[in-house]
């Protein structure tokens, strides 16, 4: 195994947090990345790389150990990626040989209507901390379904890390913590080692309905998801919200199902690129590659003035796309094959102009097949909400399994004594009539999150996931580009500085676009930025857009090799 061997802990002050302010990892550092012949994680803690290695080397398979993984990282990372929140997940099954998406995204309960959030909340769908933003939560059921689809292990062995992080935190000294934290604003040791011996006691309740459930695993794991969704911690959370004011019930638990769907890909070059439907906001870098298919990229030169600029004319014009016409297919006509097809993107591509920057916005008219639609989608004059939050997670084993995922999500309202953290998701609805976007009960909301699988010649070759919000995909088309088309290794592919626009309505909180925005790297020189600001962009400098980790695989040796953003962490065995 390929990586440092400090482990540090760093408590890290959750702002907004009611019940428990919560400890955050921090994690090795990578800068090579990491090589594995036999199997290979990219993840956002030391502890979670940990557990998922520790279910590979033990015989498990990739999802086995993402679901281990991610368990961890609810506690870990809770900031970040919370037990009561969602997760996309692409799974490839070498068995089976296919590619197929989890939904693990929540709907919206059934009180959660237009008219409720304007008598309530004065037309605003709010942030962290509001206990009227939370989904049904979709992370549990997702790991369920994964590891009932297509893994080995029963949840109470994925499991088993998990409780190990939560045993030594609940077992932790008040009077220590005090000593060493008690001082840092809005941290509470007793409420801190509280909060973790009701989430490490909820844990248990589940493996133990997992085990009464008798030997057979499948059993067994519908038990778990039964026990939460159709049992006693779903009527607890559902007294918690009625006592408290929330939306939540019952039945929006005991209705719950996680779809399996098939991704949404095209073929870039010699390559496959598949990602999650239009419920994410996947498909916009489907829409960005159709419209740079057709360019020598490589002339161009990496990071040049008309690289950057070329590709980010098509990323805005991707971007309006999506804010006008992405949401919940069963509630949205969406027109994803005909966003995606040639003529569309022929009359779209035609909208670049290499000497000028747009500073509008401009959706298309893929039902009339016009280049124009003649209106921006709607905004906010002023935000409704923020959430920052977001981690990673890549797993490859020594079958040719990998799984791809993006888990995110904290709301800042912690369900009572269950333990569950829920996460912010309904922030990505709104009260807009005729909006893809509306709030309606049952409707899972838009979300930014993103990962990618990529295949050349039938086999998995590279995956991607990024934290970042809006910039997720924005980083993931550089990463991608650097690989696919400048050659980079994986470690330069994900670590070389990125570009990013906010030429976008911001999904958080459906603010307005900065028009003609672009922040650039630092390391981008003064010739550059003049070149681009001649053109109509308002430069900034920025640090590199998003957090990201990869995964590539050789398809002759089946050697994996990890690599990390800074602050992530690759290893591999």
């Amino acid at each position: 195994m390929n990586r440092p061997s400090t482990l540090k802990i760093l408590f890290a002050i959750a702002m907004a947090i009611p019940v428990s302010v919560v400890a955050q990892e921090q994690p090795r550092q990578v800068y090579r990345g990491a090589v594995g012949k036999t199997g290979a994680i990219a993840t956002g803690s030391n502890a979670a790389a940990d557990a998922g290695m520790e279910i590979l080397k033990s015989g498990g398979n990739a999802v086995d150990a993402a679901v281990a993984t991610m368990l961890v990282q609810t506690v870990i990372e809770s900031r970040l990626f919370c037990f009561g929140s969602e997760v996309p997940i692409i799974v490839y099954d070498k068995k089976r040989d296919v590619v197929e998406v989890i939904v693990g995204l929540g709907a919206a309960p059934r009180l959660a209507t237009p008219k409720w959030f304007k008598e309530n909340r004065k037309s605003l769908i709010n942030g962290r901390g509001d206990i009227a933003n939370c989904v049904v939560p979709g992370t549990l059921d997702a790991f369920i379904t994964a590891l009932d689809r297509y893994g080995t292990r029963s949840f109470g062995e994925c499991a088993q890390p998990m409780i190990k992080v939560l045993q030594t935190r609940a077992d932790t000294s008040v009077e220590d913590l005090r000593r060493r934290y008690g001082r840092r604003r809005g941290f509470d040791p007793d409420k801190w080692v509280k909060h973790h011996k009701n989430f490490l006691r909820m844990i248990e309740r589940l493996v133990a309905a997992e085990k009464a459930a008798g030997k057979d695993r499948r059993s067994g794991l519908r038990a778990v998801s039964d026990y939460f969704y159709r049992g006693p911690i779903a009527r607890e959370i559902d007294a918690w919200s009625r006592k408290n004011g929330g939306l939540l019930r019952y039945t929006d638990f005991a209705t719950h199902a996680t779809r399996i769907e098939n991704p949404r890909s095209m073929q870039f070059r010699d390559h496959t690129i598949y990602k999650c439907d239009v419920w994410t906001q996947g498909p916009f870098l489907l829409q960005t590659f159709k419209l740079l298919e057709d360019r020598d990229l490589n002339s161009l030169k990496y990071n040049s003035a008309d690289y950057i600029h070329l590709v980010t004319e098509a990323m805005k014009l991707a971007f309006a796309d999506r804010d006008a016409f992405y949401g919940d297919l069963a509630f949205v006509d969406v027109p994803i094959k005909k966003l995606l097809s040639d003529p569309y993107t022929k009359i779209r591509r035609e909208l670049i102009n290499m000497k000028t920057a747009s500073v509008k916005q401009r959706p298309g008219d893929p039902f009339q097949m016009k280049p124009l639609l003649g209106k921006a989608p709607r905004d906010h004059q002023v935000t409704s909400g923020h959430s920052d939050d977001t981690s990673n997670c890549l797993v490859a084993d020594q079958w040719g399994n990998v799984v791809a995922a993006t888990p995110s999500g904290w709301g800042g309202v912690t369900a009572g004594d269950t333990g569950v953290q829920l996460g912010s998701r309904m922030i990505g609805l709104n009260v807009w009539d005729r909006h893809p976007s509306l709030v309606q009960p049952g409707k899972r909301p838009r979300i930014t999150l993103t990962p990618t699988l990529v295949f050349k010649n039938g086999k998995p070759v590279f995956a991607v996931s990024v934290a970042g919000g809006d910039q997720q995909d924005q980083a993931t088309i550089q990463i991608l580009l650097n690989r696919l088309e400048f050659k980079m290794d994986p470690v330069a592919s994900v670590r070389s500085p990125r570009f990013s626009t906010q030429h976008h309505i911001n999904w958080f909180g459906h603010t307005k676009a900065r028009l003609g925005s672009l922040a650039v790297p630092r390391n981008v020189s003064a010739a550059i930025v003049t070149d681009l600001k001649k053109r109509g962009h308002t430069v900034t400098r920025s640090r590199t857009a998003g957090a990201a980790v990869v995964l590539a695989i050789d398809p002759q040796t089946g050697v994996k090799h990890a690599a990390a953003d800074r602050g992530k962490v690759a290893v591999g065995y």
